[in-house]
């Protein structure tokens, strides 16, 4: 653990105690000094290899120069950064830049600080243009930790001690169209909002043909089509938007985190002129739906920069690439142990699914702490990556057996290989050595009354 100075004392004192508890009990309460491309420094001379991209935030790499270079620029000059009473130029420009990447009936822009913010914009744009309240989900996914966006959840563990939600949510299955169906059947929902891929929930991706499906569902039955691409859109599984594989058409899109180079927090709810027209539909409404710093210059400039570098350095093309690589790679590294049971996603969004060991001298040690916390099994594995391998990842926040590999899209060759073997060799350990289970035992020690 690197040295523990008076701001992270002060972050402990008066930000979140408990999340630097988790992170000491984890070993991974590291403090870094620079980052650069998919390479984070720490103050103790670490490097460690970024397999996490800040959950899909850091598409283009940390601190791109280019980002960094749109950004100063747009500091010396001196114009209308958060003036709120006029037009501003650059919204203009990257609006119609997404909307042009988005396609489809995706004309009009609402920007905003947050995925979470943007999903909320959704909910009310999709009650207004249908004078429906009903909403419908997938089961396992992950929209936001906001009310709104919380009531599109179904695990408890978000939403316990936090008071009544919307009304009228539903959860379907993903991939049941015959849940899909009957839900929306009773005309009251006003939309079906999903994750094309679901990243939270294991890297789970669609059935074919089943998208494709809902969307004709809710276009039978008068129901939004509302995409939440916050972790999957800007290239980060190989197309602008992962609906462009499928070839949909939704009425409504959220974009966010790596929209502006994680630099600025930004978001962005792509809606057709339709959807536009129902909520901004007078001069008296010009301003019913509004966000303080939604549209304010270096959130847009860093957005401009962003698809710039996306564009010019071929990213998509690249996510499609190393993601082949990368899944290929691990496939043929550890596939063959008897508790990984997957490598799947689509370009550079994949999880490496982990499964219950077959063999008892394994399987007891397993059991034994997954009773202590269904999540001790999963964070052992990331504990071991980080502090014996530089590998900082995860794993998925609603499936703790799905470890995500999720790098900048920037990642190179050598950063695959170095993270293959990383995980081969925890692999290796967890199959083969008792020290696994040891140390499974000691942050059980640590963690079990947190």
């Amino acid at each position: 653990m690197g040295e523990v100075g008076a701001p992270a004392l002060q972050y402990q004192e008066h930000v979140n105690p408990q999340w630097v508890r988790l992170l000491d009990a984890l070993e991974m309460n590291v403090r870094y000094v620079k980052c650069a491309g998919a390479e984070l420094y720490a103050a103790d001379g670490r490097r460690f290899l970024d397999f996490l991209s800040g959950y899909c935030v850091h598409n283009t790499g940390h601190n791109h120069p280019a980002i960094v270079s749109a950004l100063q620029r747009e500091l010396d000059r001196q114009g209308p950064a958060m003036l709120q009473s006029h037009v501003s130029e650059l919204a203009g420009e990257l609006a119609e830049r997404l909307c042009r990447l988005a396609g489809g009936r995706l004309n009009k822009v609402f920007f905003c600080s947050s995925g979470s913010e943007g999903v909320e914009a959704a909910i009310k744009f999709a009650r207004a243009h249908t004078g429906r309240n009903g909403l419908v989900y997938a089961s396992g996914a992950f929209h936001g930790l906001t009310c709104g966006a919380l009531s599109l959840m179904d695990d408890p563990f978000w939403r316990a001690g936090f008071g009544p939600l919307l009304a009228d949510t539903e959860a379907v299955p993903f991939g049941d169209l015959v849940a899909l169906e009957r839900a929306l059947r009773s005309r009251t929902i006003g939309a079906f909002i999903v994750e094309p891929v679901q990243s939270e929930a294991g890297i789970c991706l669609p059935p074919a043909g089943y998208l494709e499906a809902a969307q004709a569902a809710c276009r039978k039955y008068g129901t939004l089509f509302v995409l939440d691409e916050v972790q999957t859109g800007m290239f980060r599984t190989g197309r602008f938007l992962a609906a462009h594989h499928y070839g949909l058409d939704p009425d409504i899109v959220i974009l966010a985190k790596a929209l502006s180079g994680g630099l600025v927090p930004s978001g962005a709810v792509l809606i057709s002129n339709n959807v536009y027209d129902s909520v901004y539909s007078s001069l008296k409404r010009a301003i019913v739906h509004t966000s303080t710093f939604g549209e304010n210059n270096l959130a847009m400039r860093a957005g401009l920069a962003t698809l710039d570098v996306l564009e010019r350095e071929n990213l998509g093309a690249r996510a499609v690439s190393m993601g082949d690589v990368l899944r290929t790679r691990l496939r043929e590294a550890v596939s063959g142990y008897e508790m990984v049971q997957e490598i799947r996603g689509v370009g550079l969004l994949n999880g490496i699914v982990f499964t219950a060991p077959r063999k008892l001298s394994l399987r007891a040690p397993f059991e034994a702490f997954r009773k202590i916390h269904p999540a001790m099994f999963g964070q052992l594995v990331v504990m071991r990556l980080f502090r014996d391998h530089g590998i900082l990842t995860q794993i998925c926040g609603n499936n703790f057996m799905v470890l995500k590999a999720a790098p900048p899209l920037i990642v190179d060759a050598g950063h695959i290989d170095e993270f293959v073997g990383a995980m081969t060799a925890v692999a290796d350990l967890m199959h083969t050595s008792a020290s696994f289970w040891t140390e499974a035992l000691g942050l059980a020690r640590r963690v079990v009354n947190f």
